[in-house]
């Protein structure tokens, strides 16, 4: 069972979620107050749904509660959408002491409120603090590979690959993001040592040349081991650390940063047919079980990123419903990272080859921006850090003198 909370004061997201759920008459809602609090249940054992129904259905009138369900994706559970005054809460708390079957609710929904209270309020880059809710920050991309699915094989020498990352720096980049190894759809995995020989050269020269913030694609510890000595900041786990199990403790040790990302089976299966019940609610609990993970074995959140991973076992649908749903992951915390750059959604969506997406990756970055993301992984920094500055100046005037 997990308790994901609504955004306050998106009603859009709330009658969406409604409408998910079968009912299609959202408008029938009670909104009481302007900013309700509403919390999803997901996957709630029957039994003690019966008796968290009850306790609602007697203080719905002081309380001015609503709720509505449908079926969860166990078997003898379901989903709770729940809504009503901002005491909800508390007085839910309270009633626990008398209603012990209450109890197992109460711990989920404090978890979940303490999560978003605990929310970091900078990135820890090293010795280097990026500051949280006041930017949106730039991440290049550089693949020294020969088969990534947009700029395979262009920079695969260390010094292409370096003289493409100063370009980037010089075009607004706050940091660079470095691959050995392609993720694309049915990509053949690349032998450790391999990866590491094309990503450490170019993590080195970035680290000690330019002073770069420097953040390595990869799920094998090893490689991940030889980016950290050589002055990379961050790793970038497409697997989310489930790859390997060495990646968590190393990270831990190195006090290093990680992108935790979700993925639908593994690049060379992830779209083969990918399907949801739910795909924000699948998301998110992933994440958020994964968060816990990274949390447990030390790894301090002010290091910690999530990535819905768009385009990583997701349809065309799927990668749009992300979208309008990225307000829907504030409540882990957590900043986010989006990558939808040049992904292939947009290139069915407005019918253009890999190399003519730019303006698909600019509208969608700047409507993730707009929804909460606080980094965005693009292969073409100058005009996307043009337009995020732009953006930023419009949404954070008060922030301007720290460009």
């Amino acid at each position: 069972m997990h308790i994901r909370l609504l955004p306050q004061g998106l009603d859009s997201l709330t009658t969406r979620e409604l409408i998910r759920m079968g009912h299609q008459t959202p408008a029938t809602i009670e909104q009481h107050d302007s900013q309700p609090f509403v919390f999803k249940v997901m996957d709630i054992p029957r039994d003690v749904a019966s008796q968290l129904i009850a306790w609602l259905q007697s203080h719905a009138p002081p309380l001015s509660c609503w709720w509505h369900d449908a079926t969860g994706a166990q078997p003898n559970t379901i989903d709770l959408l729940i809504g009503g005054t901002q005491a909800l809460s508390r007085v839910l708390r309270q009633s626990a002491q008398q209603t012990p079957d209450l109890h197992v609710i109460v711990h989920a929904l404090e978890q979940a409120l303490q999560a978003q209270q605990d929310a970091p309020a900078h990135l820890q880059l090293g010795s280097t603090q990026l500051p949280l809710g006041q930017r949106t920050y730039v991440i290049g991309i550089v693949n020294v590979t020969p088969d990534s699915f947009s700029d395979g094989g262009l920079y695969l020498r260390p010094e292409q690959a370096v003289k493409h990352a100063e370009a980037m720096l010089e075009d607004g980049a706050d940091m660079i993001d470095v691959g050995g190894a392609s993720a694309r759809p049915g990509a053949t995995p690349v032998p450790p040592h391999v990866e590491a020989e094309r990503v450490v050269p170019v993590v080195r020269q970035l680290v000690e040349r330019f002073g770069a913030l420097v953040s390595v694609d990869t799920y094998h510890a090893s490689v991940a081991k030889a980016a950290l000595d050589e002055g990379a900041v961050m790793i970038n786990d497409i697997s989310a650390m489930r790859f390997d199990p060495d990646m968590v403790s190393l990270l831990a040790s190195h006090h290093a940063a990680v992108v935790l990302m979700h993925m639908q089976g593994n690049p060379q299966t992830m779209q083969q047919a990918p399907t949801y019940r739910h795909v924000i609610d699948e998301i998110y609990t992933f994440l958020a079980e994964r968060l816990h993970t990274a949390v447990q074995h030390g790894i301090a959140r002010e290091r910690i990123v999530c990535d819905p991973g768009f385009g990583f076992g997701k349809t065309l649908r799927h990668n749009v419903d992300l979208l309008n749903g990225l307000p829907s992951f504030q409540s882990l915390g957590q900043p986010l990272l989006i990558g939808t750059s040049r992904k292939s959604f947009l290139g069915r969506l407005l019918r253009r080859e890999v190399w003519d997406r730019l303006e698909g990756t600019m509208a969608s970055v700047l409507y993730a921006a707009i929804r909460g993301a606080a980094f965005v992984r693009v292969h073409d920094v100058g005009p996307i850090a043009q337009a995020v500055r732009m953006l930023d100046a419009v949404r954070h005037p008060h922030a301007r003198g720290q460009r």
